[in-house]
């Protein structure tokens, strides 16, 4: 009877003497062999859908590491390190961590799927200080070491530590670690329970009829690990203490409680959590869980269940810093309303209108009388021109234009940020400033050289015409004058009639041309001045475009494609 009771719990370290009581080992002692050597990469399953979403993710870090601050792309790194770190490990073991608050049994559960008393368990708390981790399969020390765990705490099972050692049977591959209480008063503890769950595969939460609502399990542990019910069980453990059928009405208000959670539940046939209730002192249940955790080992496919969800969780906490509201952008409306400030700011308008007058001036120049050009000619040799310093309205003027300017750029980055993210909004916004820096100036260089570039306006094919026609009047009215004179002093003989009418034809004869020409160059000189408001107006709207909207739309354009890999990694792409 002694002997039974000693097999039962022997643990595997105790039955490794006993096999071999010439030579004591522990398992870091031990050589490794050919099976723990040959195994391959998780790297190899990683396909499809879930490679894909890490690729985005990688893509997505890289994009917006010069845009967002480390601290927001932490999680999102760790998930990448993770991965990588798993894949170059066993892909043939499933790491399934066993936690619980205290009291739960999950010691006590953890030796019983164990067959062997591995795990302290009593009533002095905590009873397990450090992870345990019993391994049915060579071949897990690199999974082991990833976890910290060292290898006095690593075990066999006794059912594979009596036999062969090369075969865990229905749980082959399983790497079962039993944590310290998630509650435990030793904060070294808890912080060693949740090292460990960030890195294994799946997790078996223990939960007892007294505790199994405990805001502390369910807020900082089941709710945010909500998303990973695929890799999730759930076992409500002494059932045993509860009488008749109180155990399924525990039961039914725990899945209660994890749907609250948000946890979906493995149920008729949907993936989601496994719920089970076992008493682990009497073994009520724990053959139904090892057959459960026997399939689920056998997938092999909790690796890349967990890594989805882990990836799932990022892709929620980034979401505020990708998804934006609305159709974020610059349409035309707004190109253009930037383009007719930026034109307004230079004095379009005010340029074409003064090309247009300056067409005006020189059609009534070319095309007036011989006197009013005399006249104009007599005016400016009595008052030339002088260089006087800029006015006071001037100035003004030139204060206005620059608040103009300052006001199109603040007007066109707030259009194009609308609905973004704050980090993308502000980098938007920054390179709008940053090309605006300068632009007032770039501006006024502008203008001045399209005014230089325009010289005096052209002479249409007609002025000559009109020149010749006025020179006509004008003799005309010599003759008339001269035919007159001739007349008064005697030379010629008296007829005051004709000549006064010839002088009269020539002197009504020149302001009539001077209008017709006048009325002929107002079509012209409209054209005129409209083709120099535009180019004046195009001008800076290319100006505007290099420096402010095409990097406004290079920020949009990074943020698009951020947001398609952002889609990619949410699996919504």
């Amino acid at each position: 009877m002694t002997q039974q009771i000693d097999d039962q719990w022997a643990d595997g370290l105790i039955a490794r003497r006993a096999a071999d009581p010439g030579e004591m080992t522990t398992p870091e002692d031990e050589e490794p062999q050919e099976d723990d050597l040959d195994f391959e990469p998780i790297g190899g399953p990683y396909v499809g859908a879930v490679r894909g979403r890490l690729d985005a993710l990688r893509e997505l870090v890289a994009l917006s590491r010069t845009r967002l601050e480390a601290e927001a792309l932490a999680e999102a790194g760790r998930v990448l390190d993770e991965a990588s770190a798993r894949q170059r490990l066993s892909a043939r073991h499933t790491v399934v961590a066993v936690a619980g608050a205290t009291g739960s049994g999950k010691s006590t559960l953890f030796n019983s799927l164990a067959g062997s008393q591995i795990s302290d368990t009593g009533l002095r708390r905590p009873a397990t200080g450090a992870p345990i981790a019993c391994s049915w399969t060579d071949g897990a020390a690199g999974l082991l070491d990833r976890l910290g765990i060292p290898g006095r705490l690593r075990r066999r099972p006794l059912d594979i530590v009596g036999g062969s050692g090369s075969s865990g049977g229905d749980l082959e591959g399983l790497v079962l670690v039993d944590l310290p209480d998630l509650d435990s008063a030793v904060v070294s503890h808890r912080q060693a329970a949740d090292r460990v769950l960030a890195l294994v595969d799946a997790i078996v939460w223990v939960v007892d009829p007294e505790k199994y609502a405990d805001a502390v399990l369910h807020e900082r542990y089941l709710r945010p690990l909500a998303g990973h019910a695929e890799v999730s069980f759930v076992v409500l453990n002494q059932v045993d203490r509860l009488p008749g059928e109180a155990a399924d009405q525990v039961l039914d208000d725990l899945r209660r409680l994890l749907d609250e959670d948000g946890m979906a539940l493995g149920e008729h046939g949907e993936p989601g959590a496994t719920v089970l209730s076992v008493s682990a002192l009497t073994g009520r249940g724990v053959g139904e869980l090892r057959e459960q955790l026997g399939r689920f080992v056998q997938e092999r496919g909790a690796a890349a269940r967990r890594l989805a969800a882990d990836v799932d969780a990022a892709a929620v906490e980034l979401r505020p810093l990708y998804v934006a509201d609305g159709r974020p952008g610059l349409d035309e409306r707004a190109r253009k309303d930037f383009a007719d400030r930026l034109a307004a700011a230079v004095g379009a308008s005010a340029a074409g209108e003064a090309a247009e007058r300056e067409w005006q001036r020189n059609a009534q120049h070319a095309c007036g009388t011989p006197w009013l050009r005399l006249w104009r000619w007599l005016d400016r040799l009595r008052a030339p021109a002088v260089q006087r310093p800029p006015s006071d309205a001037e100035v003004e003027d030139q204060v206005t234009a620059r608040q103009r300017v300052e006001q199109a750029v603040r007007t066109v980055a707030d259009e194009a940020s609308a609905g973004l993210p704050a980090p993308w909004a502000q980098a938007v916004r920054e390179s709008a400033v940053r090309g605006a820096e300068g632009l007032p100036e770039a501006l006024d260089e502008l203008a001045v050289r399209e005014e230089l570039e325009r010289g005096t306006s052209p002479r249409p094919p007609w002025w000559p015409a009109a020149v010749l026609a006025q020179m006509v009047m004008t003799g005309i009215q010599v003759v008339g004058g001269l035919w007159l004179v001739g007349q008064i002093v005697g030379v010629l003989q008296p007829g005051l009639i004709v000549p006064a009418l010839v002088m009269l034809a020539g002197i009504v004869g020149g302001p009539l041309v001077e209008w017709a020409c006048a009325v002929a160059a107002r079509g012209p000189g409209r054209r005129y001045g409209q083709e120099a408001e535009r180019r004046l107006r195009e001008a800076a709207a290319g100006c505007g475009r290099a420096r402010v909207l095409d990097p406004v739309a290079a920020e949009l354009l990074r943020y698009r494609e951020v947001r398609e890999q952002y889609a990619a990694v949410a699996g919504t792409g």
